[in-house]
């Protein structure tokens, strides 16, 4: 059936190719920020000074996550100004401060349970996205919910801090981990749709295939992070 009933059936199928190399490009793009992200959690993890530095002193660990935030919101605020070459820059720094950032999981669990969760988040993402790149419903709704539920569960987590509540550990873990399988869906959909046809090539297509890349890598990171406290086993 024609995605779009006012353009020839030559024409959707170009439109189809050309989202299908899109969403290609965001993948490679997102497999690469992972990869690096997981190379440089596993080297500095791999280092007892740097692991001492950077969880030893909460000045240092907190100014790594907020020059993450910064970044994020950065590249979001200004990716319409900036080069592509910069974007870029940016979301790989931004990708090996996370790998900084998330060493500590290394103490934390066994490698053999970080593997395991990896590939059940593989497994996963993987079918949530292709439902979403796939399905003809419309999945916006469901996205704007999820993401006030996500506004939500970040409250949750910041009082949890505080409380500490093993009850509400769990009910955080078990709702992050259906957010982020149900924004995994709804962002790849929004992400193909958000292609400008015609710009292939472009600058401009480079920077929308590096912000779809970003979407798609903190869905990852976030679902694999609580898939960890269901099936990482402790070091201890």
């Amino acid at each position: 059936m024609n995605e779009y009933p006012f353009v020839s059936d030559q024409r959707q199928a170009s439109i189809e190719a050309e989202q299908a190399r899109f969403i290609t490009k965001v993948y490679g793009w997102m497999s690469i920020g992972l990869a690096l992200t997981g190379a440089v959690a596993y080297l500095v993890s791999s280092s007892p000074a740097m692991l001492q530095l950077i969880f030893g002193n909460k000045l240092i660990f907190w100014g790594l996550i907020i020059g993450e935030l910064l970044m994020v919101g950065y590249l979001a605020a200004a990716v319409t100004r900036m080069s592509a070459a910069t974007a870029t820059l940016v979301y790989m720094l931004y990708a090996v401060l996370n790998g900084v950032t998330l060493s500590g999981i290394f103490i934390m669990y066994t490698g053999a349970s970080i593997v395991g969760t990896f590939l059940i988040t593989g497994g996963t993402f993987a079918a949530m996205s292709a439902y979403g790149y796939f399905t003809k419903q419309d999945l916006t709704r469901a996205g704007n919910l999820l993401y006030m539920a996500l506004i939500g569960l970040l409250i949750a987590t910041v009082v949890n801090i505080f409380f500490r509540h093993p009850i509400m550990y769990w009910i955080i873990t078990y709702a992050g981990i259906l957010i982020f399988v149900g924004l995994t869906a709804y962002d790849t959909q929004k992400i193909k749709e958000m292609n400008i046809i015609g710009n292939e090539g472009t600058e401009e297509d480079h920077k929308e295939a590096i912000m779809g890349a970003l979407t798609l890598y903190l869905d990852f990171i976030n679902l694999f992070l609580y898939l960890l406290r269901l099936f990482g086993r402790s070091n201890d």
